[in-house]
């Protein structure tokens, strides 16, 4: 339900930016870096749209190798201290929260 979410929401941005760009036919001065020149604005919007998503896109992706380098790195960890527990015969007491010894040795006392 959440792709569709999203595939709906994106129709209706690029129809919204298709009739706004179609709406802007005549051309406009555009000053460039090394010059000037004069193109249709409807050409200028789509571009900017264009670019726009491009770099939103880009951005995304950066920011979603990150998070599964952060993932692999964690599950990495998580493994290695399994493997550590499971050396010290340790896991079914880490699943019941602790080790006996130490849930005994606990009283009102002590805090």
């Amino acid at each position: 339900m959440k792709g569709q979410t999203y595939t709906i929401i994106a129709i209706i941005v690029v129809i919204i930016v298709a009739i706004f760009a179609v709406a802007n036919v005549e051309p406009v001065q555009v000053n460039f870096v090394f010059g000037s020149g004069e193109i249709p604005l409807v050409l200028l919007i789509l571009f900017a749209v264009l670019m726009g998503g491009i770099i939103t896109a880009a951005v995304g992706m950066i920011k979603v190798f990150r998070l599964e380098r952060s993932i692999r790195k964690y599950k990495e960890e998580n493994e290695r201290l399994n493997t550590l527990l499971k050396e010290n015969n340790l896991e079914k007491e880490a699943e019941m929260g602790g080790s006996p010894e130490t849930t005994n040795e606990k009283s009102g006392d002590e805090y």
